[in-house]
């Protein structure tokens, strides 16, 4: 999932012969380094839930914290890239991200799950003013006519990320022998907790090495000479609408927008928490972790090529067809989870990847379609309903553990059949 975001700049600053080339690179490599952090999650639930002795619902809360961040820190990240500008926003950025990637160390040798929480909170935190920087700044690195183009690039390394995460990871992080839940509670009190730092102290490296990059990165940004861009109010068509409204809920899309933001992240995001467990089940493949880590990587995957793919059918086809398409398979996918089983059921939820990959810009650009001046105000909102990946995976983890894990993919459903409605009905403009 990759953030889009209204720039308030112009492209007015480009330059005939400057090289944006060099920082281009620079800020992609940005849109890979958080794609990696962000879809580690997937592969931290799993084992912290082991480690840290966790049921499914509090081992959702790497997600709650991880994108609570998002809601908490989108409007402190505007002002302070107001204050300091591009640059010094990003460092500031990776600053913070360094700070939760280090915060690992202590976590792991105490074993608190609170301390993995303010850890991962930091780390969101840092992507979030990440986010809000790089994607207008990128945008902004080049002639006007080529925007689009290199942000759906670096969104495309972003993707490329996201794949390659939870394979990664989960060979780093992730046990051969990694105990069952039986053989784990056959164990006396003194090998249960040798066992749990034993599988708490494989992050530690990891995440010393992220560090390290991190560390890296920033200071490579700081001695480059990344382009300044002078923050202008820019005027477009759209901000010339001439409405009636006062309120920017006066425009019932972008309410439904909103909503469908909310839950398509929620669903994505809850959807790969649980997919290792999934996978482990032995009604559906009985893998073990190690093994099971390929299902993420495919599903991000998935979404990978389904976005380019997307990028050149939306030329061809209505967009909000497309929402509803996509949505009304995703749906028919997770039904299909729940009531089948064995590899069956793993690949139907594996394949929702591969509709996902244009939901989240196409309901965010239909979302603030007409909006005139409340255009910047609507992309905050969207951007701040991205705390539907802090909410969903916990609600999830909850009915999995009064139910099961299999029936609780109703969550993500329902947020799917949700989107149908709003491609079919909600995403219309209305006078």
């Amino acid at each position: 999932m990759a953030l889009i975001q209204q720039s308030k700049s112009s492209n007015s600053t480009y330059q005939e012969g400057t090289n944006y080339t060099t920082p281009f690179i620079v800020i992609t490599c940005l849109f890979l380094m958080w794609a990696l952090i962000t879809n580690a999650n997937d592969i931290l639930i799993p084992h912290l839930k082991r480690a840290c002795n966790l049921s499914d619902f509090q081992s959702s809360f790497v997600q709650f914290f991880f994108f609570g961040a998002y809601f908490l820190m989108s409007i402190p990240a505007s002002k302070i890239l107001d204050k300091y500008g591009y640059k010094k926003g990003i460092i500031m950025g990776l600053a913070l991200m360094m700070a939760g990637a280090i915060m690992f160390i202590p976590s792991a040798l105490t074993l608190k799950y609170e301390m993995f929480l303010f850890a991962l909170f930091l780390l969101g935190s840092g992507i979030t003013l990440l986010q809000v920087a790089a994607n207008p700044y990128v945008s902004l690195l080049g002639k006007p006519e080529t925007a689009s183009t290199r942000l759906n690039l670096a969104q495309g390394f972003n993707s490329l990320g996201a794949a390659i995460a939870p394979f990664l990871f989960g060979s780093l992080i992730l046990s051969e022998t990694s105990l069952s839940d039986e053989a784990f509670k056959a164990l006396d009190e003194a090998a249960q907790m040798t066992y749990r730092l034993s599988e708490a102290s494989t992050v530690i490296y990891p995440y010393i090495g992220l560090a390290v990059v991190i560390f890296l990165l920033g200071a490579l940004i700081y001695f480059s000479k990344l382009p300044t861009i002078q923050n202008e109010t820019e005027t477009t068509l759209e901000a010339n609408i001439i409405s009636t409204k006062t309120s920017v809920w006066q425009y019932s899309h972008l309410t439904f927008g909103v909503i469908a933001i909310f839950a398509y992240v929620g669903a994505e995001v809850a959807i790969g928490s649980f997919l290792i467990r999934f996978a482990g089940q032995e009604n559906i493949a009985g893998l073990k972790e190690i093994d099971a880590k390929l299902y993420p990587s495919l599903y991000m995957l998935g979404a990978m090529i389904g976005r380019f793919l997307g990028s050149a059918l939306l030329t061809k086809v209505n967009p909000r067809m497309a929402i509803a398409f996509s949505a009304g398979i995703a749906t028919l996918l997770l039904l299909s989870a729940m009531f089948t089983v064995g590899y069956t059921a793993l690949y139907a939820v594996t394949l929702v990847g591969l509709f996902n990959s244009i939901l989240f810009p196409t309901i965010f650009t239909t979302a603030i379609e007409k909006l005139g001046k409340f255009t910047q105000k609507g992309s905050s909102y969207l951007i701040m309903a991205i705390v539907g990946g802090a909410v969903i995976p916990p609600l999830m983890g909850y009915v999995s553990d009064i139910k099961n894990i299999q029936f609780a993919f109703m969550v993500p459903m329902l947020c799917y059949a949700y989107i149908l409605f709003y491609g079919f009905i909600g995403s219309k403009v209305k006078a």
